[in-house]
């Protein structure tokens, strides 16, 4: 059974969205914000596996800021993007965000069902044209020498990296940093598979390499 949380500042929506989603076996509505505040708030009380999060929210924080946030708090919970914002910067802004899927409100339901099971079982979600686009801009950016795989990292996975290769245990980087050991392993679970590496060693090689040591 999938946990989903809704976060939507319109009624209307949050309330269309449920009625889709009950209906469904494997999926679970069990909870409903309004707002990026109240989504990150019911998201850590709540543990959902995902999050189905409005961009456009004019009260309290917005669907990026809120990403961010979440993934940065409690990175094991996917956060799946529910717009009607099919815009180029909007998709790369919510990737950067730690967004694993990326969702027009204008796509069938039968894409929206696949885009939540999809997040929900790891994978990331994006639809047809803004994969397209997205690969094109990697591409570009490849050929201008622009991309490497630190931007693919959030501001808390760097700073985990630099005291990765500083030397500190785990139990101290929680420490240091007051988050749970669980996250810092998920962080760096994380840290691994988008750089490509398996060891702590690699890590290490990697950041000095990088001269990721000193990194604020």
């Amino acid at each position: 059974m999938i946990k989903l949380l809704v976060v939507d500042d319109h009624a209307v929506v949050r309330s269309g969205l449920r009625m889709l989603l009950d209906g469904k076996q494997d999926i679970e509505v069990i909870g409903e914000g309004a707002d990026g505040n109240e989504g990150i708030r019911l998201a850590l009380e709540l543990s959902p596996d995902v999050v189905l999060m409005d961009l456009s929210m004019p009260q309290g924080k917005d669907g990026l800021t809120a990403t961010k946030e979440l993934k940065e708090t409690a990175p094991h919970i996917a956060v799946l993007i529910l717009t009607m914002h099919d815009d180029d910067e909007y998709l790369f802004r919510a990737i950067h965000s730690g967004a694993s899927g990326y969702v027009l409100k204008s796509a069938p339901h039968d894409e929206l069902i696949t885009a939540i099971r999809s997040v929900a079982s790891g994978d990331a979600y994006l639809y047809p044209t803004a994969t397209k686009r997205l690969m094109n801009e990697y591409m570009e950016r490849m050929r201008n020498g622009d991309a490497t795989p630190i931007e693919t990292l959030s501001e808390r996975e760097k700073e985990i990296v630099s005291h990765v290769a500083l030397g500190y245990s785990n139990k101290e980087i929680a420490e240091q940093l007051i988050i749970s050991v669980k996250t810092v392993e998920t962080h760096k679970a994380n840290i691994m598979e988008k750089l490509g590496l398996k060891t702590r060693p690699e890590l290490v090689k990697y950041a000095m390499k990088k001269g990721w040591l000193n990194y604020e």
